[in-house]
């Protein structure tokens, strides 16, 4: 394995933002020689990124066969839209050095959790706008084949997190304005240019009401963009791979129930290679 460190200094980005990239050797004895990228966006609220949403997470899929990379985008004080910028860089450098690392430009996907997947649901959806304008850069080199969201925060107005909400642009969710709250609303800007989604969530979550989830799937339904749902019933906010492993420093988030996830998204990915066919 490579292991590969990038830093990024766009406009606004904190000094210690960065992405790890690990790229599995390839060997004559493997059936794949070009694999996918999954690009991992941890949770925080958008003032931190966890690290129990981030190597653990990245972990699991390279032992799948994908190549994996956590971005630690920029959090507060950093504000809207720098972590879409520098998840744009990320995405373009993989492309651009997708031979040399064995990777398949066509399967480059995003994944986030919480305030992670409102940053990679984002990123989804300005790609080819705002992102593209930004960076300068060719829109082809920036599209992402497809997104999993984890718990994700995604609503401005009724059911939102106000704390990654505020956080985003740097003040109080009392503060935010309504054009700032239409702005954070991913359910409100699904367009032809968002890919496949994979969405999981738990009933009894309390910090990021299901409703989240449930907003974003009959956005992307209504703009027939593909989409696989699941509702788990039970389990707190933030259980990442749901397992002994991420389970928090207070307990509650080992729950084999939900584990499943992550074959499932597996599932779904396949089901991207199979529409390359």
């Amino acid at each position: 394995m490579q292991i590969r460190e990038l830093k990024f200094n766009e406009e606004g980005s904190v000094k210690d933002a960065h992405a790890v990239l690990y790229f599995l050797d390839d060997s004559e004895k493997w059936p794949i020689h070009e694999r996918g990228m999954v690009v991992v966006f941890p949770g925080g609220g958008y003032t931190f990124t966890s690290d129990r949403e981030a190597e653990p997470v990245a972990m699991r899929f390279l032992a799948k066969g994908y190549h994996a990379a956590v971005l630690r985008y920029s959090c507060a004080p950093a504000v809207y839209p720098t972590a879409m910028l520098e998840a744009g860089k990320l995405v373009s450098w993989i492309r651009e050095n997708a031979a040399e690392y064995h990777v398949d430009s066509q399967k480059i996907y995003v994944l986030g959790f919480s305030a992670g997947a409102h940053a990679a649901g984002s990123y989804c959806e300005n790609w080819n706008g705002l992102v593209k304008e930004r960076l300068g850069v060719d829109g082809e080199m920036l599209k992402p084949n497809g997104m999993i969201l984890s718990y994700p925060v995604i609503t401005g107005y009724e059911y939102a997190h106000q704390g990654s909400v505020g956080e985003l642009f740097g003040k109080t969710y009392e503060e935010v304005s309504e054009e700032e709250k239409e702005l954070f609303s991913l359910e409100k800007h699904v367009n032809e240019d968002v890919p496949p989604a994979f969405l999981w969530h738990t009933a009894e979550d309390e910090s990021v009401p299901v409703m989240n989830s449930i907003l974003m799937v009959e956005a992307l339904v209504k703009h027939h963009i593909p989409v696989e749902y699941h509702i788990f019933e039970k389990g707190p906010h933030g259980i990442s791979l749901a397992d002994e492993l991420t389970d928090r420093l207070q307990g509650g988030s080992n729950i084999p129930d939900d584990q499943c996830w992550v074959d499932l998204a597996l599932r779904f990915l396949e089901r991207r290679r199979e529409d390359l066919v």
